[in-house]
């Protein structure tokens, strides 16, 4: 089953500051904990999950690794909560929780936190390479229609000259209070819908949402080593936020393109190569297919059909790595399908005297099988 990402997983958008990133693990993980969820085996793997995220998140060349390459950059790394160190901070950090918990729960608190615009979405693209573009990497520009924001009023939505408005409902927090029982419970502004602001005046260029349609131009680099499927992100590449809001990110999703002359394993390439018997039995050298042209390979005498021969370090760039693979050259000896007369008789003295009683010396299947 595919990994969730990770943001997703703790709660927070990509841009989230180390802070918010640690206050957010820390209020799922005390929801989660298995001292408090004994037995319960659903709570337990939330409770990994959540760790395996923070991990990687809250640790910078980690997270750098995460935002470009996704799971693929971070493979093996990830394990308990490191990096941020102990989010709870001892009994007395989890009564700080419970404490913030309560207050968020029932608005008891101060000030919440309002829910402001809505961050961009996030945006996919496919993007084929070669083999010989896997070798040294690419630089490549894309051409995505993508919502971006408004020229006119540079993504405020509001017209040129005017600005926001508080709004009178919920005094600019977003979120209005709603007794219920004994209860005083948060909700969304309705008028607002969360943002704590009011557009007066829209923005005719946009109509007062920030965002127009139109194409952008994306460059990516796409490193040495990538496999079919390996997906990038480019943060903040995405759709425009609403008012100004973050942007979403754009995953660039990689396609390699089939190449006739290679398997690929990895970082290993694999060609098939057809040798004469009598090559095959005496030896020789032939050449062969690789990313940089061709190469000898010397044939050694005795060779079995089927063997595979290793030439080091001409295969693919390992991902983030400076290794290469290998080129593997499976051998096949070919049988010719039409001989000449000459050509049979040179065989069966062979046959003879090798001792292979059980070949054929039929004339007549001879020259059905091989035309002569």
């Amino acid at each position: 089953m595919a990994k969730r990402d990770y943001y997703e997983t703790l709660g927070v958008n990509k841009t989230a500051t180390p802070e918010e990133i640690k206050a957010a693990y820390r209020r799922e993980a005390i929801k989660h904990h298995p001292d408090k969820n004994p037995g319960n085996k659903q709570s337990e793997e939330r409770f990994k999950e959540l760790n395996e995220a923070y991990s990687v998140v809250s640790d910078t060349d980690k997270r750098q690794a995460y935002d470009q390459f996704g799971h693929a950059g971070v493979d093996g790394s990830s394990g308990g909560a490191r990096g941020g160190g102990n989010p709870f901070g001892g009994m007395g950090g989890l009564g700080d929780i419970f404490g913030d918990i309560f207050e968020e729960a029932f608005g008891m608190g101060g000030q919440r936190r309002r829910g402001g615009a809505q961050s961009g979405r996030d945006l996919r693209v496919d993007r084929e390479v070669t083999l010989l573009e896997v070798v040294s990497g690419i630089d490549v520009t894309l051409d995505v229609p993508n919502l971006t924001p408004c020229d006119v009023c540079s993504g405020s939505g509001a017209k040129p000259g005017t600005s926001h408005k508080k709004c009178t409902d919920c005094q600019g927090r977003g979120q209005v209070r709603v007794s219920q029982g004994f209860f005083t419970m948060a909700q969304t502004c309705p008028r607002c819908r969360g943002y704590g602001e009011i557009v007066e005046h829209p923005c005719v260029g946009c109509n007062g949402s920030g965002r127009i349609q139109r194409n952008r131009k994306v460059k990516v680099r796409i490193p040495p080593g990538v496999e079919n499927g390996t997906t990038l992100r480019v943060t903040g590449a995405g759709e425009a936020g609403e008012r100004g809001a973050p942007a979403g990110d754009l995953y660039v999703v990689i396609r390699v393109a089939a190449d006739k002359r290679f398997e690929r394993d990895g970082a290993n390439l694999i060609t098939d190569a057809k040798i004469s018997y009598p090559m095959a039995a005496l030896g020789g050298e032939i050449d062969v297919p690789a990313l940089e042209g061709t190469l000898k390979l010397k044939i050694p005498n005795g060779t079995q059909p089927g063997v595979n021969f290793r030439l080091a370090g001409h295969g693919l760039p390992h991902l983030r790595g400076r290794s290469k693979g290998d080129l593997f050259v499976r051998v096949q000896v070919d049988v010719p399908k039409k001989l000449t007369k000459e050509d049979r008789k040179l065989l069966l003295d062979l046959a003879e005297k090798l001792g292979d009683k059980g070949v054929s010396k039929d004339e007549s299947v001879f020259k059905r099988v091989f035309g002569n």
